[in-house]
């Protein structure tokens, strides 16, 4: 284990040597190899960045659960520099959620899994890094199929190995997109802090990656105004304004009171990248040679080589967080001197955040994020004016100017932010209605199980859709009736997904085309799904199935993978005992997640549409009663219209298999097969009987 000492001096040389991004990520990679996930600084690092913060206490989020995880996957490791994801991390943690940091340093295996390091002894907080075979870059690279095969696999043992049920899977860069949004159990957040376009190593696929994130995400937040206009221009199902904060308590201590007797020091610390002006500090340096220009971070465009003329500029390196309260209280006056880049224009600068929690002067560049804070921070758009700036800013003489800028800065904090995304994230105005309809024909207990699988949220977990249930009953003989009766007159939960419940007792068996018919006609959701009654649906199925179909605008009809179905649904399951089939089944399902098998005829078990499908293709055909052939006729209309059919690879619903038609004799059973057969020819010629999938298939899709 490296000391915090002995990392940090290797850290200084490191940033200052002058590599480009391709030989900085092969490093990277050696490192790895070499040291593996243990190669990073101690714990006790974590324990540092706490210490100064007095909100280790404060309350869980009041509208999540305590178990839900958040996993973030995040734009850099979590020791390379302390910055708003590890702030959000921590905040959250400090809640006494589950955190895990997915690292963008990755471990060279040919085999999936991940390595873990456990961040504090009091938070539960952990670093992952996940195995991949080869170099691998989130910046340079984007992950290949092999790659992201092998990284859903360590995905769900990393499920499997901290017991996840409920998620928040938030997205610090577009390299995550089609692993983070593979899981149909999770809610997806994108937290797009910078305007990526920006850096010099973002390449198009990034681009078009991040597209697709916006709009698959259930929440994009955003850290300015800059880009929440960007991102608005995407087309996001929901987006909020999270800004930068400060840890008000930690910087406040760098405050010293006017007049103090002190060296004339003006100061800088952040990245001195390709965004940094090193012309502006020039100038600076040249306009005050009493003074010290001192700047700490990393030199990555070696402006030490081009200052070297300026005595007075001094370049520290970068230096560990928690020293910098200790070098901001030396600050006479705090800078940021930033080209005026697109950039920079999206920007929420987080040091200005820290800087005013000390009470000290800034100077900036004319940057839209700052313009609210206008009457606390001095802003030029010309050298000549930053320098202005900065006179004014040392002949300051009057302490009230301090105080309005750290109870300012106070209101700032990384805990309010925190619970401005909580906020975000449990409003749900924005999810899509999802109306299920349901046939009911005797077999009450097999109703019961269904309806209970739909409506609670211990099987349904934490982000379910809202629903709205609808029982169509073809005269069920016996209690049924009176059951379903009783079930519809009881409120919904308001903790779990139902938003109503409708029931409609037929007089006669209508048979189930024209129940299903009837069910449609009511339905008020955005989506609409058919559902049989001797199902069991499991967490996530409905954002699953809506997800693949709102990311799929081709995609007409889609259906989950089942146990007992006739067609290429069907997966093989080993396990006898059904708590054991449903561990094995979601197991199935997080390996492939995303994944769609494409069908020629999907079961209508379990289907999903979306009402604009519906509106085009029109209600089931009648003829087919009471029942065989109506899902061949309606998925043949739906490929007609050009349309596509699949089931989703990434979600189970467990079936029963005919339990209404198992009610008739074997020879009425044949009779009406046949009638119908007849019916569906006369319409669209032979009939293709229903397959299941090779065994092979499946193997590569479980092996995925």
């Amino acid at each position: 284990m490296l000391s915090l000492n002995l990392y940090t001096k290797l850290r200084r040389v490191y940033d200052l040597l002058p590599l480009t991004q391709g030989q900085r990520h092969k490093l990277g990679v050696l490192k790895h190899k070499l040291l593996g996930s243990k190669g990073i600084p101690p714990l006790r690092r974590t324990s540092e960045l706490l210490e100064a913060t007095n909100d280790s206490a404060t309350p869980l989020f009041g509208k999540l659960r305590p178990e839900t995880v958040f996993v973030f996957y995040g734009v850099i490791d979590w020791h390379f520099r302390h910055q708003r994801p590890q702030q959000l991390a921590l905040a959250i943690a400090q809640r006494g959620f589950r955190v895990l940091y997915l690292s963008v340093n990755f471990v060279d295996d040919r085999s999936p899994g991940f390595q873990e390091e456990s961040l504090h002894s009091d938070l539960n907080l952990h670093q992952i890094f996940l195995h991949v075979r080869g170099a691998q870059s989130v910046y340079l690279d984007t992950p290949s199929e092999a790659v992201i095969m092998q990284q859903r696999i360590g995905q769900r043992m990393l499920w499997e190995r901290f017991g996840i049920r409920d998620a928040i899977h938030i997205v610090q860069h577009p390299y995550w997109t089609r692993l983070a949004s593979s899981v149909s159990q999770a809610k997806l957040v994108y937290d797009c802090m910078d305007f990526h376009a920006g850096f010099a190593n973002t390449s198009e696929k990034h681009h078009q990656g991040e597209v697709a994130l916006v709009r698959c995400a259930n929440l994009v937040i955003v850290s300015s105004d800059y880009l929440y206009q960007y991102v608005e221009g995407m087309g996001p199902r929901k987006l909020a304004l999270v800004r930068n904060g400060a840890e008000f308590d930690r910087f406040k201590g760098a405050h010293t009171k006017l007049g103090s007797p002190r060296p004339l020091i003006i100061g800088y610390y952040g990245a001195i990248a390709e965004w940094f002006d090193v012309d502006l500090i020039e100038t600076v340096a040249g306009a005050f040679p009493s003074a010290t220009i001192r700047l700490i971070g990393a030199d990555t465009v070696r402006a030490a080589e081009r200052l070297a003329g300026k005595s007075n500029v001094q370049f520290l390196g970068e230096l560990p967080y928690p020293e910098l309260p200790r070098h901001l209280s030396t600050f006479s006056v705090c800078l940021i001197p930033f080209k005026v880049l697109p950039l920079t224009l999206a920007t929420n600068p987080v040091k200005v955040y820290e800087y005013l929690s000390a009470g000290k002067p800034v100077v900036a560049v004319e940057l839209p994020e700052l313009r609210t804070m206008s009457s606390m921070v001095y802003m030029a758009s010309t050298p000549q004016g930053f320098v202005e700036a900065i006179h004014l800013a040392l002949d300051e003489d009057n302490d009230e100017r301090q105080r309005q800028r750290q109870a300012y800065a106070a209101t700032q904090t990384w805990q309010r932010r925190a619970d401005e995304l909580h906020e975000a994230i449990a409003t749900n105005e924005f999810d899509p209605l999802v109306s299920v309809v349901i046939v009911s024909y005797n077999q009450w207990h097999l109703t019961e199980r269904c309806l209970e699988s739909l409506s609670s949220v211990e099987i349904q977990g934490e982000f379910s859709l809202p629903i709205e249930i609808i029982v169509i009953d073809n005269a069920s003989e016996g209690n049924c009736a009176h059951e379903l009766t009783k079930w519809s007159q009881l409120a919904p939960d308001n903790s779990g997904p139902v938003r109503s419940k409708r029931l409609v007792l037929n007089t006669e068996n209508r048979g189930f085309g024209p129940a299903v018919n009837q069910g449609l006609r009511m339905a008020l959701g955005d989506y609409l799904v058919i559902l049989n009654n001797d199902t069991i649906v499991t967490s996530g199925w409905a954002r699953g199935l809506s997800n693949h179909l709102m990311r799929n605008p081709d995609l007409g009809l889609v259906g989950p993978v089942t146990n007992n179905i006739g067609n290429e649904s069907r997966i093989d399951l080993r396990s006898e005992d059904l708590a054991a089939k449903f561990i094995e089944a979601r197991r199935y399902n997080l390996d492939n997640g995303g994944l769609l098998y494409e069908l020629s005829v999907a079961a209508f078990f379990c289907v999903m549409m979306p009402r604009r499908v519906f509106e085009l293709i029109g209600e089931l055909d009648e003829r087919f009663v009471p029942g065989f052939f109506e899902d061949d006729d309606y998925c043949l209309r739906i490929r007609n219209a050009g349309l596509r059919l699949a089931c989703a690879e990434d979600v189970f619903v467990y079936h029963e298999l005919s339990a209404s038609f198992d009610q008739l004799s074997v020879a009425k059973r044949q009779a009406i097969f046949d009638r119908n057969k007849a019916i569906f020819e006369a319409k669209w010629g032979p009939w293709v009987p229903h397959k299941y999938r090779s065994a092979r298939v499946q193997a590569l899709a479980s092996d995925a």
